[in-house]
């Protein structure tokens, strides 16, 4: 039994996407019969006690079509009505920019 529970959350691919104050990991996990599957972790440290939170969606890959296209939507409305900014996060950049740019929300095109 112990081999499947490792089976199932084996780790195929995984992408991590810092974005300020965010880190994102995309990762392309394993069933027990070798289907993949993705979860999508957004990892955020609390102020009060620089606790890492951790958020996170499983995505099958019958729902791809369906979650790309309403997410590309979704942006695709944001970027309609406000101007969209998508920030750099560059290692050379310094403390102040990190400052001033880490409490915006980052966006990405699908």
């Amino acid at each position: 039994m112990g081999d499947f529970d490792n089976r199932e959350r084996e780790e195929v691919f995984s992408k991590k996407v810092r974005a300020g104050k965010r880190t994102y990991f995309f990762d392309v996990k394993a069933t027990r019969s070798n289907d993949y599957y993705v979860t999508i972790t957004e990892s955020k440290k609390r102020l009060e006690d620089g606790v890492f939170i951790k958020h996170k969606i499983f995505l099958y890959k019958e729902d791809f079509e369906k979650f790309a296209e309403g997410l590309k939507e979704t942006i695709e409305y944001i970027k309609d009505n406000q101007e969209v900014v998508e920030k750099r996060y560059e290692f050379s950049e310094t403390p102040e920019a990190a400052k001033t740019s880490a409490d915006e929300d980052f966006s990405f095109e699908i």
